[in-house]
């Protein structure tokens, strides 16, 4: 039978569980991930997934959030190493700075949305290097750099809101933040 999207991603959120728990390596779950979403049936996708713990059921308590929040109000928040993203993130900054992580974070399906809502604030968005970026953000009198690029072969990560009088960078890499120190 031929494997859906909502397959492959309920096999990508016993992945995710596996390694947010440690049952899997970093390249383990990439290796895996990888062979989850280009599976085309679903006995392509079992071999993955059958030595891990199976996360609970629709009817269960969820594996995962749908959304969340990030905020910082005159301060500087800083979301980075292996944490559970949820498939909307909202990230709101007022006279501050907000730097969220999301290339070690684990990645509950194959998109996900990251909403800005920034003023007078530096926000910065770290995708992994093989993540596809689509940039919706808008700025008034604001800075915008997206180096994200849109070639990749991994998540789609779309990229959506608005800054006013700050910044919002969207980097694959530590050096495109410049801020070394806070990496």
């Amino acid at each position: 039978m031929r494997a859906s999207d909502a397959d492959r991603d309920r096999a990508a959120t016993v992945l995710g569980e596996a390694f947010a728990s440690g049952r899997l390596t970093s390249v383990e779950h990439a290796d895996r991930l990888e062979a989850i979403y280009t599976a085309k049936t679903v006995g392509e996708l079992v071999p993955h997934t059958k030595d891990l713990p199976q996360t609970p059921a629709s009817g269960g308590a969820p594996a995962t959030v749908e959304h969340q929040q990030v905020s910082a109000v005159f301060s500087k928040v800083i979301k980075r190493g292996r944490w559970i993203a949820s498939r909307h993130t909202h990230l709101a900054a007022t006279f501050g700075a907000l730097i969220v992580d999301l290339s070690q974070a684990v990645l509950p399906g194959r998109e996900i949305t990251v909403s800005v809502s920034a003023f007078c604030a530096k926000t910065i968005v770290r995708v992994p290097p093989n993540a596809q970026v689509i940039d919706e953000v808008g700025a008034v009198f604001a800075k915008r750099q997206v180096s994200g690029g849109s070639g990749g072969d991994g998540p789609v990560i779309r990229i959506t809101g608005r800054v006013t009088f700050g910044k919002v960078i969207v980097a694959r890499t530590v050096t495109d933040w410049n801020l070394h120190g806070d990496a």
